[in-house]
């Protein structure tokens, strides 16, 4: 932790407002119910409010003209974000840059940016490009031609496959595999043929790979993730495919190849998209959804087959009333059955 900070110049740094004393110094920060004096917490959500009253911080961000009962508070518009920002501020530290460890693995013909850090047990192959400031832990695999851009994180035990480009600012956390084959094979009439997979993966700027998840590289050309897109742990992103620029695709998802996804698209947790698609900018698809079919931009959806949200709840709704609807249908059938006897009796 770095040394503490006065409200005022947390403000400051927020491009935020201080209600209270802002020559009060803290050093960190802590939640609601266990912040002390020297710690600032904050309140994203208003259910919590109350909340505020019983907290012993030093501080509180809030958004604007919420009831501070007292405390001091730093107003800023996205209360979540700026305890964010506070979080890289107080905690996080740029990597010192400690070169080629000893008992790491570096090829020939690799090119090396300035400050750069490869720790022990890495392994990088011929012909790679490391950018400034680039730390690749122990147990990651760079294979041969791959390309990593400046300030990118690989942690322990990740794969970088063959002739694949990072962009700069990518984070890449344990066990994740980029460029791994896509799964592709030829019926022959007996079995079926494996395809070469000869295509590569471009992660773009500020893209993070949670871990385990893996981005099979394209059978000819690039599977492709854009700018400041973040996938979560356990992610499958097939050969071929195309996710857009900012996109949140959340654990455990799915996606076919050949897929396209657009900007600002969130797959919650598992979610599972079929192959050769189109999903439309600003779609929001909620968890364990299966998408057949092709998406429109902008709305939400839910449900297997993914139907607009709206309708899934209604569907969901009269699911739920099924076992009396069930009841109802056979007791009007009985009726029915027993009104078309008396009907015959009287013919």
């Amino acid at each position: 932790m770095q040394q503490s900070k006065t409200l005022k110049e947390l403000a400051d740094y927020l491009g935020g407002a201080v209600r209270g004393d802002e020559t009060v110094r803290v050093g960190g920060l802590a939640p609601l119910e266990t912040a002390g004096p020297d710690t600032v917490t904050f309140l994203a959500n208003p259910k919590y409010a109350a909340k505020v009253a019983q907290t012993k911080a030093g501080a509180v961000l809030m958004a604007p003209g919420g009831e501070g009962y007292g405390r001091n508070v730093i107003e800023v518009a996205n209360p979540y974000l700026g305890f964010a920002k506070l979080l890289t501020l107080f905690y996080t530290f740029p990597h010192p840059p400690l070169g080629i460890l000893p008992e790491s693995n570096v090829g020939t013909g690799v090119k090396l940016g300035e400050g750069i850090s490869v720790y022990p047990g890495a392994c990088v192959g011929n012909n790679v490009t490391i950018g400034d400031r680039t730390v690749i832990h122990s147990g990651a695999v760079i294979y041969e031609g791959a390309v990593i851009g400046d300030d990118c994180v690989v942690h322990a035990n990740a794969v970088i496959r063959e002739r694949c480009r990072l962009g700069n600012r990518v984070i890449i956390q344990p066990g994740a595999v980029i460029g791994s084959d896509g799964f592709g094979y030829a019926p022959d009439g007996r079995g079926y043929y494996r395809i070469p997979q000869i295509g590569i993966v471009v992660l773009e700027d500020d893209v993070e790979v949670g871990a385990n998840t893996t981005i099979d590289r394209a059978a000819l050309e690039v599977t492709l993730i854009k700018r400041g897109t973040k996938l979560d742990n356990l992610v499958q992103i097939a050969h071929n495919c195309q996710i857009g620029n900012d996109c949140m695709i959340v654990s455990q998802v799915g996606i076919s190849g050949s897929t396209t996804v657009g900007d600002h698209v969130t797959l919650a947790g598992q979610v599972g998209v079929a192959g050769h698609l189109t999903i439309g900018d600003n779609v929001m698809v909620g968890a364990k959804s299966g998408v057949p079919n092709s998406l429109a931009a902008n709305a939400g959806y839910s449900g297997y087959p993914a139907q607009p949200h709206k309708e899934w709840l209604k569907s969901m709704a009269v699911v739920a009333n099924l076992p009396t609807l069930k009841k109802t249908v056979s007791s009007l059938e009985k009726r029915i059955a027993e009104l078309e006897e008396q009907i015959k009796n009287k013919i």
